[in-house]
């Protein structure tokens, strides 16, 4: 039996893409080194978790509000590919 062990690292810094700033949004760290909120007019709408996926990461992607699940099952290298993705993902399904 394979076991597949990955350790979460979470990055020191959340970079605020573009298309969340134009948006007075933000991205804050939760409590949890692998959550972070997305913020937007000062309100914590979204959640993301970067989790380990098979030896790789995904990016749960929630709406704190109801607790509806936005993300896809793609999965990533690094943790912060992960991030990146489920950012890139919120924003696909948002429109914007």
């Amino acid at each position: 039996m394979i076991v597949w062990r990955v350790t979460l690292t979470a990055a020191s810094t959340s970079a605020v893409p573009d298309w969340l700033a134009r948006r007075d949004g933000a991205v804050q760290p939760g409590v949890q080194p692998e959550t972070r909120f997305v913020l937007i007019d000062g309100e914590p709408l979204y959640k993301l978790e970067v989790r380990p996926a098979e030896g790789r990461y995904t990016c749960a992607v929630t709406e704190t509000a109801n607790g509806h699940r936005l993300d896809s099952p793609n999965t990533y290298g690094t943790f912060d590919e992960a991030l990146g993705g489920g950012l890139s993902q919120l924003r696909d399904r948002l429109g914007w």
